[in-house]
């Protein structure tokens, strides 16, 4: 099953960093953001990927490009311009980069993207948001729900960090927890092609009209998350999860 990630978002919150990249590629722990979702989603064996691209998509193909060569130790020969790859280790995956559209909204590039799959169900997440979801528990639960729609619902984590405090002293204290309350949408999305019919065009966002009327329809079910999930929404949220990876201690590494 394809996996598809939509990266063509501006950023706009994060303006410090997607001034001059698109968000999806905005490091974490020297690997952009996007690396990480789609190691997620290889570790669970699905290896090949759509990537939705937009606001400075040529960024996002020049690193698959020389991903390869990036990735290893080389000799080029200045004469014949042959390349020799020495050590180094490359990730088996293929990936396709398609041109959505610049102002595309999330439905519409959801629609490119199932366009391009064709008549099979496929995965499809955002390029900004880590969890360390059970990926094919998602699927059997998606398949055996038979809707068209499944999405992870995930608790929303605190905007700061939690105290419980008796008296004066404190005596628990937890750095941005999840909370204990609510949903939310986590992306991690299974979908059938037909959800292809629920979307009018560019102008659809995905989280409005077509995920409403699916879900009035009763075509919409939750696969509830209630683990690690997080969001790199601004500068904030970027430094956390650089120091979670630095530290060896991000949830989402599901991978050796």
């Amino acid at each position: 099953m394809k996996v598809a990630i939509l990266a063509g978002g501006l950023g706009t919150r994060l303006t410090e960093e997607t001034i001059i990249k698109p968000k999806p590629m905005v490091e974490i722990g020297g690997k952009p953001i996007l690396w990480h979702i789609m190691k997620i989603y290889a570790a669970h064996g699905f290896k090949e990927f759509v990537i939705a691209l937009g606001y400075k998509g040529e960024l996002i193909k020049d690193y698959f490009l020389n991903y390869r060569y990036s990735a290893h130790s080389l000799t080029v020969n200045l004469d014949s311009g042959n390349v020799t790859i020495h050590d180094g280790v490359s990730e088996n995956w293929t990936v396709h980069l398609l041109d959505t559209g610049l102002s595309t909204q999330t439905g519409g590039r959801v629609k490119r993207v199932a366009e391009f799959i064709g008549r099979e169900p496929f995965m499809l997440t955002y390029g900004d948001g880590v969890s360390n979801i059970n990926i094919p528990a998602l699927l059997d639960f998606h398949r055996s729900r038979r809707k068209l729609v499944t999405i992870t619902a995930v608790r929303p984590p605190a905007r700061f960090g939690q105290m419980v405090i008796e008296g004066e002293k404190v005596t628990h204290f937890e750095e941005k927890p999840q909370i204990g309350e609510g949903w939310i949408n986590g992306g991690f999305f299974v979908l059938q092609p037909e959800i292809i019919q629920y979307i009018q065009g560019d102008h659809t966002a995905w989280e409005r009209g077509p995920l409403e009327r699916l879900a009035a329809e009763g075509q919409l079910v939750a696969y509830q998350h209630d683990d690690f999930w997080y969001c790199m929404d601004t500068l904030r949220d970027v430094n956390f999860l650089d120091k979670l990876w630095l530290e060896g201690s991000a949830p989402w590494k599901v991978w050796e």
